[in-house]
C-alpha cells in the first residue's frame, strides 16, 4: 500500500462516466479530431495536417500507432495490484531521449497502425482480462485518438480508472481534453534544466512545459487516493529516474514538488537507468554508466529534505538493493543501439490470456 496512502471516500466511478452520460465526450472527441488538422497537441507545435496522414516529430498521423499492450505486473504496487496494470505502449514518442530503452519503439516507431475500434477491443479485452487499470504509455501525441476509441469502449461497458502514462512534455490543449476523463496522471518529471533538456532530450523547453503540465494534472485529479487494497483510483503519481551525476537536477526537482504540488504528491524514485540508444563511451560519456547506490541514496535524501513524505518505499528499496549489487557498467563504442520491442503484429487483436513483459515503460 503507499505510504501515507489516501483512501478514495464512497463507491467509485471513473471520471469519464459523468461526461460521457452528459454527451460531453462525445464533444471531446470531435473538438480532438479537429485539433489534428493543424496539430498543436504537443508541445512541438509542427501544425502539420494529421487528418491527411502527414507527419512530422511525433511520427503519428491520423491513426495511433501501438507496439504492445498487456497486463503489465512490472508497474508500481499501486497500479499492478494483484491482475496487473492494462497497459497500452503507443509507438513514437515527441521526445528524442539520447538514453532511451525503447529506441525500437519511441525512435522507429515499431508498431502497427490501429483504428479507433481495434484500441477500443484492446482496452475492453484488458479489462476482460481483470486488469485494474488502462495504463495509456506514451500517449502524449495520441490523444484524439484515445478520445475516439475510448468513447466506443465506454458504449461497450468500459468501466476501468484511466492512467495517462506520460513523459510530462505536454501541451495544455490536450490536457485540457482529458480534463473530467483521466482518473490518475502519472509524469515521469525528467530534466530541470533547459541545458540538459536540449543536450539529452532535444527539447530546451522541457522544463517549463512540464512544470505547466504537471501542475494541470494536479489541478485536475490531486494527490493520489487508492482503495482499502492500496490500488490507485485517482490523482497524481509522480515519477523520477535518477541519472548519473544528477544529471537531471533531482534536487531542484523535489524542491518544486514540495511547494507547487504540496508534500502529500506520490512520487516514485526510479533507479534503473542504463546506457542505451545513442549512449556509448564516445556519445554522452559523462551518462556512459549505471548510477551508484550513493547517487540513488542522494536522491532519496533530496525526496526527503524538500519535506515530501509519500515516496513509493517499496519500488525504492528494491532500487536501492539493485544498484548496491551492480556493477557501474558502461557501452563500448561499438554497442548495439536499444533493445528488442515487443511486435504487437504476432499479437491477436484480442489477447486470449494475459501478456507478461520484464521490461518498463520507455525512460
Amino acid at each position: 500500500m503507499p505510504d501515507s496512502a489516501c483512501k478514495y471516500p464512497g463507491e467509485f466511478h471513473p471520471a469519464y462516466l459523468e461526461l460521457w452520460h452528459s454527451g460531453e465526450l462525445t464533444r471531446r472527441v470531435g473538438l480532438g479530431l479537429e485539433k489534428l488538422a493543424d496539430c498543436t497537441l504537443c508541445p512541438r507545435n509542427c501544425h502539420v495536417n494529421r487528418i491527411e496522414d502527414k507527419t512530422k516529430t511525433c511520427g503519428t498521423g491520423r491513426h495511433a500507432v501501438v507496439s504492445s499492450y498487456f497486463a503489465h505486473f512490472g508497474e508500481e504496487r499501486c497500479l499492478r495490484g494483484t491482475r496487473g496494470s492494462g497497459t497500452i505502449f503507443f509507438s513514437w514518442c515527441n521526445l528524442r531521449c539520447v538514453f532511451c530503452q525503447n529506441y525500437e519503439i519511441s525512435w522507429l516507431g515499431e508498431g502497427r497502425t490501429v483504428g479507433p475500434q481495434e484500441l477500443a477491443e484492446m482496452m475492453l479485452a484488458l479489462q476482460a482480462q481483470g486488469c485494474h487499470n488502462i495504463n495509456l504509455v506514451t500517449p502524449e501525441h495520441a490523444v484524439p485518438q484515445i478520445l475516439e476509441a475510448l468513447l466506443l469502449a465506454v458504449e461497450r461497458g468500459l468501466r476501468l480508472p484511466l492512467v495517462y502514462n506520460t513523459n510530462a512534455y505536454d501541451s495544455l490543449d490536450s490536457l485540457a481534453l482529458m480534463d473530467g476523463i483521466v482518473d490518475i496522471y502519472m509524469p515521469d518529471f525528467k530534466f530541470w534544466s533547459p541545458e540538459k533538456a536540449r543536450l539529452y532530450a532535444k527539447a530546451p523547453d522541457y522544463p517549463e512545459a512540464a512544470r505547466h503540465a504537471i501542475r494541470e494534472m494536479h489541478r485536475q485529479v490531486g494527490p493520489l487516493v487508492t482503495d482499502e487494497q492500496g490500488v490507485a483510483l485517482r490523482g497524481v503519481l509522480l515519477r523520477h529516474l535518477v541519472m548519473p551525476g544528477d544529471a537531471v537536477g533531482t534536487s531542484e526537482i523535489m524542491l518544486w514538488i514540495a511547494h507547487e504540488l504540496g508534500p502529500e504528491t506520490y512520487v516514485n524514485l526510479m533507479a534503473q537507468y542504463r546506457p542505451a540508444c545513442h549512449v556509448t563511451a564516445k556519445q554522452y560519456p559523462e551518462i556512459n554508466r549505471c548510477i551508484s547506490a550513493e547517487e540513488f541514496q542522494q536522491a532519496r535524501d533530496a525526496f526527503r529534505d524538500a519535506g515530501l513524505h509519500r515516496l513509493d518505499h517499496e519500488q525504492s528499496e528494491m532500487n536501492l538493493r539493485s544498484v548496491a549489487y551492480l556493477p557501474v557498467v558502461s557501452r563500448p563504442i561499438s554497442a548495439d543501439v536499444g533493445r528488442p520491442a515487443i511486435d504487437l503484429a504476432a499479437q491477436p487483436t484480442i489477447p486470449p490470456k494475459p501478456y507478461s513483459c520484464c521490461g518498463r515503460r520507455p525512460s
